[in-house]
């Protein structure tokens, strides 16, 4: 059987109607380029989920990882820690000073769970009663049951609505809503005992690619934290540069008291998720008692290998040719943002950092009818572009170079050119 029918009878894909869906079979990567069973190659134009940021098979991870490997491919960590979680852990808090501790887990959602874990006991450490937790509207946080909890409803959760716990939501503050955002937060705390307010800050990703103001998110946080409210900051998606700097909690003076993070950390290569608090909260969670332990943890909690990744992905984030890279391509974004603007079915254009977005004049929605003509469009171009309903968007890993970025761009005029003949 060839590779395609091997997954057909064994494989059951994520987000896929599997009934006549066909993946296409990829056996190499290199750069920003994904080569298919069948001799094509496409652009990793969405970084594969938005997690590979120096390009797939680089030389300097395969080199790192497997020298840990060497040395230790795992052990158990609760009794045990290891040089290679120390030292990421170490180099991470050093990159953001408001956060003082590190917890490992897998993947995104389960580090957004854990950060929301964490601020519930807190407060039942401190024998201070509290029960509502606030969301943005339009928000994603992941797909196991907390996060879908937190996550706007639709759809992809709806299966499951009599088994999530209900949150209150406010509208991000993008720019238009900034008053809305506020006053809607003040509402909610006039009645509630919050817990937290959890939030993306600066862009949601899968809510549409969505840029907020920076001064109106640093007003929401500065209320929400006179009130003496956890911030829950997830940077699953935004951190490592997306946003043109290191973690998007930068743009704000008023910094979260807890992260979590993934995706980008491992540089693409290993599930890692990373939750990080400060020592106010941490503190709270010591003692002789038991109850004021926090219990949760994984198997393959700290792996040295997805570890040693997240380390080498520092070292190639702190080299001076990848930061000029990462402001290039931030450049070159913000311009195209401008240039594409100027077709009439292209509602909206925005971009922040490495990010640019196109909302086009057509049915809203995950799934508008757009999505999958402009899906099938790109692919024949061979570029991998995954819409967000009529939401277009274009986020390369960073290693990607002037010819690369151009042959996207010049995909996108000719598919706007084409969508627009259709009047």
């Amino acid at each position: 059987m060839s590779v395609s029918e091997k997954d057909k009878k064994y494989i059951w894909h994520p987000f896929t109607q599997m009934k006549e869906a066909v993946q296409i079979p990829i056996v190499k990567g290199c750069g920003v380029w994904l080569f298919a069973e069948d001799g094509k190659k496409y652009v990793d134009a969405v970084s594969s989920w938005w997690v590979n940021i120096h390009g797939h098979s680089h030389p300097y991870m395969a080199e790192k990882m497997y020298q840990q490997f060497l040395e230790l491919e795992h052990v158990l960590f609760s009794g045990f820690t290891t040089p290679v979680a120390t030292e990421l852990a170490e180099r991470l808090i050093l990159k953001m000073p408001w956060q003082q501790k590190v917890f490992f887990s897998d993947n995104g959602s389960t580090a957004v769970e854990v950060a929301v874990k964490m601020a519930i006991q807190y407060f039942k450490n401190k024998k201070e009663e509290r029960n509502t937790l606030i969301v943005f509207k339009n928000a994603y946080h992941g797909d196991t049951f907390g996060a879908m909890s937190l996550s706007q409803k639709n759809i992809f959760n709806e299966a499951f609505s009599d088994f999530v716990f209900d949150v209150k939501t406010i509208s991000a503050p993008e720019y238009g809503l900034e008053t809305e955002s506020i006053n809607e937060l003040k509402n909610i705390i006039k009645n509630e005992k919050v817990i937290a307010l959890l939030y993306e800050p600066m862009i949601q990703g899968a809510g549409g690619m969505r840029i907020q103001n920076p001064l109106a998110l640093n007003n929401v946080l500065e209320l929400a934290k006179s009130k003496n409210i956890l911030l829950i900051a997830d940077e699953v998606m935004t951190g490592f540069y997306r946003t043109g700097r290191m973690f998007a909690s930068e743009y704000t003076t008023v910094k979260p008291d807890l992260m979590a993070l993934s995706k980008a950390l491992t540089g693409g290569v290993m599930p890692l998720g990373l939750t990080t608090c400060t020592d106010a909260i941490y503190n709270e969670f010591l003692g002789s008692s038991i109850e004021k332990t926090f219990y949760h943890g994984h198997s393959f909690t700290g792996n040295p290998l997805a570890c040693a990744a997240a380390c080498a992905s520092l070292d190639l984030l702190e080299k001076q040719e990848t930061k000029e890279q990462i402001v290039s391509i931030c450049e070159r974004q913000q311009e195209a943002a401008s240039l594409f603007l100027a077709y009439n079915k292209v509602k909206k254009s925005r971009s922040l950092g490495t990010i640019l977005a196109l909302e086009l004049d057509a049915e809203q929605g995950y799934f508008s009818s757009i999505r999958g003509e402009m899906y099938s469009f790109f692919l024949q171009k061979g570029i991998v572009l995954r819409p967000l309903g009529n939401v277009l968007y274009f986020m390369p890993p960073y290693c990607i170079n002037t010819n690369e970025i151009n042959l996207v761009y010049e995909a996108i005029h000719e598919f706007l050119k084409t969508y627009q003949s259709k009047e």
